[in-house]
């Protein structure tokens, strides 16, 4: 491919979208694309600074400082990452964007997500994912799925969870040409061959074009 392709993974906490992510890179590169794995918070260098401050600081943290350390975050992770490896033609698959701030600060901390949208876009320069795959399970499986060893975000709580949920189904409904969503009560091969058959289609349409 000439151009790239932006292909994001959103989700509760346990939702199973780092194992999907991984399944898909691994079918790519055998079918000889050039696949780049990444996230948000926490790609490589600065990223990771940012994101062990967002996870795993243990004091209080302002809801308006926790957004914009996200933000701050993903202006350096598309500068510097994804938009270079996109003009390359690279199939980039990043765990975690711009959906979950939404879903996260907007939904679940009850910012304000017009304000929110506006600096997402500020961010990425206005760049959006091609595609975006969201897996859905119920709160009390995602918590369930965590188990004891949480982080600071996973330790909000199961009515901070619910708020990201329904964020999340907001969004798809709002967005379906872009948010496909996944049933993660599947089995993961399951789930897998439904991505492969929407990545596919991506792709057929991507080649068709050029």
């Amino acid at each position: 491919m000439q151009k790239g392709l932006f292909i994001t993974f959103e989700g509760c906490d346990g939702c199973g979208k780092s194992t999907q992510l991984n399944l898909l890179a691994k079918y790519l590169e055998e079918k000889g694309y050039n696949v780049l794995i990444t996230r948000e918070p926490g790609a490589v260098g600065l990223g990771e600074k940012i994101r062990e401050l967002l996870l795993n600081y243990d004091d209080e943290v302002s809801q308006k400082c926790e957004s914009f350390l996200f933000l701050a975050d993903r202006a350096q992770h598309i500068d510097t990452i994804v938009k270079p490896a996109i003009e390359r033609g690279v199939i980039v698959l990043c765990d975690r964007h711009t959906d979950s701030t939404i879903a996260y600060q907007g939904y679940g901390r009850g910012l304000n997500i017009d304000e929110l949208n506006k600096l997402n876009t500020l961010a990425t320069g206005g760049m959006k994912p091609d595609l975006t795959l969201l897996f859905d399970v119920d709160s009390e499986t995602s918590m369930q799925r965590v188990g004891q060893d949480k982080d600071r975000m996973e330790s909000a709580g199961i009515e901070f969870q619910k708020k990201v949920r329904n964020g999340y189904l907001e969004l798809a409904k709002n967005e379906p040409n872009r948010i496909k969503v996944f049933d993660s009560s599947k089995t993961i091969e399951q789930l897998h061959q439904e991505v492969l058959s929407t990545v596919q289609a991506v792709l057929q349409t991507i080649i068709s074009a050029t």
